[in-house]
This record gives structure tokens, sequence and C-alpha cells, in this order.
């Protein structure tokens, strides 16, 4: 996925979907997690114990508003 119209409709995307290579936002792990941390990047959503996703709507929102 390299651009917002690759994005599925709704739902939810892990980090792998979201950073690069694979994904739209072209940073690194840790510097995803420092924006979280600051407000920078959406907050995630914890679907079970070990699983960590991120809504697309707020995907899409961060892209839209080129804080990437």
């Amino acid at each position: 996925m390299s651009n917002v119209n690759e994005l599925p409709a709704t739902g939810f995307l892990r980090l792998a979907s979201i950073l690069s290579p694979n994904g739209p936002i072209p940073v690194s792990k840790s510097t995803w997690w420092a924006g979280v941390k600051d407000g920078r990047f959406p907050k995630p959503v914890k679907l079970g114990p070990r699983i960590t996703a991120w809504r697309v709507d707020d995907i899409r929102a961060l892209i839209s508003r080129g804080a990437a």
C-alpha cells in the first residue's frame, strides 16, 4: 500500500500496513511510537493482549492533513 486510495474503506490497520515500505507513512517504528506518545500520530486501539491496531479513518485523516 503506497497511497491513501489503497487503504481499506473501514476497519483497522496493523503497524506493518501503516509504515513504509508497505504503507503510506514514511517513518520508522521508533519515530511512529514517539509521535503517538506526543500526540502527532493517532492513538492505537488494543484488539487483544498482543494485538495493537489503528482505525483506518484516523490514518486517512493523518495522511490528508499531511502530518506524516
